[in-house]
């Protein structure tokens, strides 16, 4: 468990990985493997958001709750599955958003690395699952690390959009300077909530205009047609 492909991050949240909290998450993550428990995603994804998208980089921040927990999706940024696999409901309502806001095309994909590359900081708030078992990660520790991730940001980047999707993402996102930043409230896109706001909620190029008032380049939302 370590951020060498992340140095900025690393520079950043070094000291975390010796506090008790870690310590036990990482015990707690070892005996499941050694109950031969399915962890997802692969170890080497634990922090692929950090990796993908430098600390100096960050430009939203969108903030997720759990990984996929079926064989093939999860790869370590919040909605976003591996090629080749079926796009998850929430994602499609995201694109339908995507759609009748900025006119992007939807795809027959789900991966969103190009986003990532670009400075999204597609975060989940527990970094692991257990195979078809939601949430089977929460309350070990990961909640704790990600608020650092949060702070990190609040305290040393300036004018970033965070996308704050659902109650779970509002309360973990409560800390963040809005007189600095662009805090961006919606319902969860999940089917069982979209239609109460999601839908219609226009982040997508809200983000984009903040970003341009930032004197920052604006996310390419059209997701590249084939991966």
């Amino acid at each position: 468990m370590a951020l060498e492909k992340a140095p900025e991050w690393q520079t950043a949240l070094n000291d975390e990985f010796e506090q008790p909290y870690m310590q036990q998450l990482k015990a707690f993550l070892k005996q499941e493997k050694q109950a031969n428990k399915v962890i997802y995603p692969h170890s080497q994804n634990w922090f692929h958001a950090l990796e993908v998208t430098p600390l100096s980089k960050v430009k939203v921040v969108i903030l997720g709750q759990d990984p996929y927990h079926q064989p093939g999706q999860a790869h370590g940024l919040c909605f976003s599955v591996m090629p080749g696999v079926k796009v998850p409901p929430s994602l499609m309502n995201i694109y339908k958003e995507l759609k009748t806001d900025v006119d992007a095309t939807p795809v027959n994909h789900g991966y969103l690395e190009s986003w990532a590359q670009q400075g999204v900081l597609l975060l989940n708030a527990v970094l692991t699952v257990e195979e078809s078992n939601a949430n089977a990660h929460q309350g070990k520790g990961w909640e704790q690390f990600t608020d650092k991730i949060i702070a990190t940001v609040n305290a040393q980047c300036d004018s970033v959009v965070f996308m704050l999707w659902g109650s779970y993402a509002q309360k973990k996102g409560a800390m963040i300077d809005t007189e600095k930043h662009c805090v961006l409230k919606a319902p969860h896109p999940s089917p069982l909530s979209a239609h109460r706001g999601f839908l219609g909620c226009k982040h997508f190029s809200m983000a984009n205009h903040y970003l341009r008032l930032s004197g920052k380049t604006p996310i390419d939302w059209q997701l590249p047609v084939s991966v």
